[in-house]
């Protein structure tokens, strides 16, 4: 019932809701309006429009949807942490999702040159969506270093797909403005599609994801949704090659 387009449209309150559901589900099918607003802390107003995005009238048809998928799955012992990957390709399967990856595929097709770029184990994805889009046949390299030189017309009819957890990290953010600024068009691929990166960038991706992080400030959310997306789009460039 989480499709990609209806979390896509949560606000920063309503995502919050919702990651608390897909990490309480035995809890929420049984809880009245008000003890899931208090757990979530937020008002039971912000829960109220948080089931009507995912399309229900109320709270009390909400919960009763809610629990028929959680009885329509097959539980089996997981691991932590599966619950969230699972809930995120139960909401890409479906045709919002193709349309998205197949708008991100139209952006790159005519391109001269991909750049990859990203920090930190971003930065290491990104050199991964390079070495994968090489292997398919569209030739890219990758930026890890937030503070390389962006100055010359070298990006003009270029693609930078720049990858990045919270779409704040101010170096990024510089590097997004000169590869625009450039002539060069950006894509992001980030948790969010509120986040600054997304909204400088020409096209976004977003995956909606908890975020973890853990002491000293280091943040561990999962990237197995980046390298999905990376993966679709590699493989639909793969057969518009093959169909040429």
């Amino acid at each position: 019932m989480f499709t990609h387009t209806a979390i896509a449209n949560l606000n920063a309150l309503e995502l919050i809701i919702y990651n608390y559901v897909i990490k309480n589900k035995d809890k929420v099918m049984y809880m009245t309006i008000r003890e899931l607003a208090d757990a979530a802390d937020v008002s039971t107003t912000t829960v109220m429009r948080f089931c009507k995005k995912m399309g229900c009238d109320g709270y009390s048809e909400f919960r009763i949807r809610f629990k028929l998928s959680i009885e329509q799955e097959i539980h089996q012992p997981v691991n932590f942490g599966v619950g969230e990957i699972v809930s995120f390709f139960n909401s890409i399967n479906n045709k919002e999702f193709d349309e998205l990856i197949n708008q991100a595929v139209i952006h790159i097709a005519n391109a001269d040159r991909i750049v990859f770029v990203g920090a930190g184990s971003s930065g290491s994805l990104g050199k991964y969506g390079a070495r994968f889009f090489s292997n398919v046949g569209k030739f890219s390299n990758y930026i890890d270093d937030p503070y390389y030189p962006v100055s010359t017309d070298t990006f003009k009819n270029a693609v930078a797909i720049i990858l990045s957890v919270s779409g704040e990290t101010q170096e990024i953010l510089r590097l997004a403005s000169q590869f625009s600024l450039h002539g060069c068009k950006v894509i992001s691929i980030t948790n969010s599609e509120t986040c600054s990166l997304a909204r400088m960038a020409d096209f976004n991706l977003s995956y909606h994801m908890p975020q973890t992080i853990v002491s000293g400030g280091h943040n561990i959310t999962t990237q197995v949704p980046v390298i999905y997306i990376l993966e679709a789009i590699g493989h639909h460039l793969a057969q518009m090659s093959l169909s040429k």
